[in-house]
């Protein structure tokens, strides 16, 4: 049954696995119609995540355009759809960037080793499986669709891949199974102790003993920190971002890796309110580590792909910051930090597929001075590098001054050494600028076709939006924020924190 009027969720779910479907049955020998297809039913997609972005009610119940199927009776398990604000945002952005990667991986799959088409169906089954991600407001098929998109991503590393991309596909899949095990054996316990249910709703009012719920909540951290990643379960990202294609790459640090700070917001948080404040401590001395030694490693990259992949990690410990803050500022912050981090990075580690496809290596050493061969691209560079160290004007400024705030709020020394990362990522981002595409011509690059090529009208379509949104959610992060508001309010209500209270000049509060 659906309380809505459109099963907007159920559709927006099954719309990308059926085309990935119709995809992967066309001719091989047809790799043109392939992409035509996957981009407009990826358009499709995206014109019925506007819609629902039209029809949710910002002032309106917590979540809305719920839906309930019978699956397994015998174990409470049911297909049960349903979105708060911050599901809302994910899933927009999700139909925002699978469009532009698939226009930014047109030629990705052109090299006659492996077929065409079964590239973008599994673009389009990864936009899927996504999509169920945070649409599920049933544990179990969370779960279920947390483990089924590893599939799709492991074959566009494993398969479609450079260098290692047999190890980087690999090491992905283990890691990310290997945290699944610990959910699963969670899920187990919750159903046992949770009323034989593992409907959110009713998980939310269960009674569960507090070193029981610290194991569970333990058992699904893990899970998701290997996801995020959080320091120190982060090795697998820099091999998997290196190797993916770049539009891969791009919704892999740009959507998947968020579902796991998505998994803390929706399930850690409200499920274990007390093992959540008992282990928060503990989560944000990992999410500062983060911050500070990504950022290191970033610095010493000398290739571009791992490069941004290691900047990835250091905003993934400003999110874990942001979250484990209990505040309104910082949960906010961190939300529009997910959104803003897939919009910046995206666009990052697709310019850098561009500058890699053009050069035919991705090593640092092998550009120098490329912005005199192709200007527009490197501006686009240049753009994409000051929104990912969160320059002011660009939106992810806004998430990080909120994280910030929010954090000092609370934990005055967790916000000083977090912003650290700041200078950092200013390091690490114009050491990368200035290698890459300024400075004198390397010889070598007037010897590459390839760089005589400056911005396509294509391209120029894959970056054009994403620079707009954040450069309007820069400047006008309030459409964002009205919805995301609601939703984190209501997460720290679930676990009974509260925002601290102006003090005095003495500090008392009073």
């Amino acid at each position: 049954m659906s309380d809505a009027g459109f099963p907007f969720l159920s559709v927006l779910t099954l719309a990308p696995l059926a085309g990935a479907l119709v995809v992967a049955l066309l001719p091989r020998r047809r790799p043109e119609l392939a992409k035509q297809v996957a981009l407009l039913w990826s358009v499709a997609v995206l014109v019925l995540g506007i819609v629902m972005w039209v029809a949710f009610k910002a002032d309106g119940a917590r979540f809305q355009f719920r839906e309930s199927y019978k699956w397994v009776p015998a174990w409470g398990v049911n297909f049960t759809f349903a979105a708060d604000g911050i599901a809302l945002v994910m899933l927009l952005l999700i139909a925002v960037l699978v469009p532009l990667v698939i226009l930014a991986s047109w030629h990705d799959a052109d090299t006659g080793r492996r077929s065409v088409p079964a590239y973008f169906a599994l673009l389009l089954a990864l936009e899927g499986t996504m999509i169920g991600v945070f649409a599920a407001a049933d544990v179990f098929l969370f779960y279920v669709f947390f483990e089924v998109m590893l599939v799709p991503m492991y074959f566009l590393i494993g398969s479609y891949g450079g260098h290692q991309r047999q190890y980087a596909a690999v090491k992905f899949f283990l890691y990310s199974l290997v945290g699944g095990l610990f959910m699963l054996a969670a899920i187990i316990g919750l159903w046992a102790v949770g009323g034989h249910t593992l409907d959110w709703q009713a998980l939310t009012n269960a009674e569960i003993d507090t070193t029981t719920a610290r194991w569970l909540f333990l058992g699904f951290f893990v899970a998701f920190a290997i996801k995020a990643p959080f320091f120190p379960f982060h090795t697998w990202l820099p091999d998997a971002g290196g190797a993916a294609p770049a539009g891969a790459a791009a919704l892999l640090v740009g959507v998947l890796d968020k579902v796991g700070t998505f998994g803390i917001l929706r399930y850690c948080l409200p499920l274990f309110p007390e093992a959540s404040h008992y282990f928060a401590p503990l989560a944000l001395t990992l999410a500062v580590i983060g911050v500070i030694y990504a950022a290191l490693l970033a610095i010493g990259q000398k290739d571009l792909k791992r490069l941004v992949s290691y900047t990835s990690i250091a905003h993934f410990g400003f999110i874990g910051v942001g979250i484990f803050a209990f505040t309104t500022q910082g949960g906010t912050g961190a939300v529009l930090y997910m959104i803003n981090h897939g919009l910046a990075t995206g666009l990052l580690f697709l310019v850098v597929g561009m500058l890699v496809a053009r050069r035919g290596s991705a090593l640092v050493s092998d550009f120098g001075g490329a912005g005199k061969l192709v200007p527009a691209l490197a501006g686009v560079f240049l753009v994409a590098g000051m929104a990912s160290l969160a320059l002011p004007g660009t939106a992810p400024f806004v998430s990080e001054f909120l994280v910030l705030i929010g954090a000092f709020t609370v934990n005055k020394p967790a916000a000083v050494i977090a912003t650290a990362g700041i200078i950092l990522a200013a390091a690490y981002v114009l050491w990368m600028i200035q290698r890459t595409t300024q400075g004198a011509l390397n010889p070598a690059l007037s010897n590459v076709d390839g760089m005589k090529k400056d911005l396509s009208m294509r391209e120029t379509v894959v970056v054009a939006p994403l620079i707009a949104l954040i450069l309007l959610l820069g400047f006008y992060p309030k459409p964002v924020t009205d919805v995301v508001n609601p939703a984190v309010q209501a997460t720290l209500s679930d676990i009974g924190a509260h925002d601290p209270g102006p003090t005095t000049a003495s500090g008392d509060g009073k």
